[in-house]
């Protein structure tokens, strides 16, 4: 399979904590979420974070009172997390991000100043910096819709099996996704990408 580059997804990735993971792939990363955010404990400072039963949580961030949080998590500074959001396990979330009210994130990491604005679900998938999700989108993690459940993903007009069955998306900075629009597991979008809202993103239907 074609090497996949997180930078030429994620500028910021090297300067982050997920540096060291930086040539594995995407769907690499989901599927180890858990263990790879309790390695990234050990370089927590927990003069910075309040740290219990594998929650730990920036200073600076606000938690609101009606989310669910579960760990292993790191929730990083300025966050804000809004009454009736659902924090899975196995998430690193970066500086300045909001995941809004019926927002749902599993098995994902969340760069910075990245918005879950309301009710949106996200599974096992990187969202670059600066990325936003309006109401109602959904970055899908599995194929539901077949017998056969390993996801693949299109490089270079070629679809090229995964060995998972779950892997929602690398997004890249700065992309938008509309409003009740769907992502189809095993995308890969460029930064800067546009998702029209209600629109339905499946890199698997494309034309070979």
């Amino acid at each position: 399979m074609p090497t996949i580059s997180l930078i030429d997804f994620i500028a910021g990735i090297d300067a982050s904590p997920l540096a060291r993971w930086r040539t594995a792939a995407p769907w690499e990363l989901t599927s180890q979420s858990e263990s790879i955010v309790r390695r990234l404990f050990e370089n927590l400072r927990p003069t910075e974070f309040r740290i219990a039963d594998e929650i730990a949580i920036h200073a600076s961030a606000t938690v609101e009172d009606g989310a669910i949080v579960k760990g292993p998590l790191i929730l990083g500074p300025d966050c804000f997390v809004a009454a009736g959001a659902y924090l899975r396990g196995g998430n690193w979330i970066g500086e300045r991000c909001i995941i809004g009210p019926g927002a749902e994130l599993k098995s994902s990491f969340v760069f910075h100043r990245t918005k879950l604005a309301h009710f949106n679900f996200v599974g096992d998938s990187i969202l670059g910096s600066d990325v936003n999700l309006e109401a109602g989108s959904i970055v899908c993690n599995y194929r539901n819709e077949r017998a056969d459940k390993e996801i693949r993903v299109r490089i270079d007009r070629t679809l090229h099996r995964t060995g998972c069955d779950k892997f929602g998306a690398l997004v890249g900075d700065h992309c938008r996704i509309g409003a009740n629009a769907v992502v189809a597991p095993g995308a890969l979008l460029p930064a800067g990408t546009i998702i029209r809202r209600t629109a339905l993103h499946d890199d698997e239907s494309q034309a070979s």
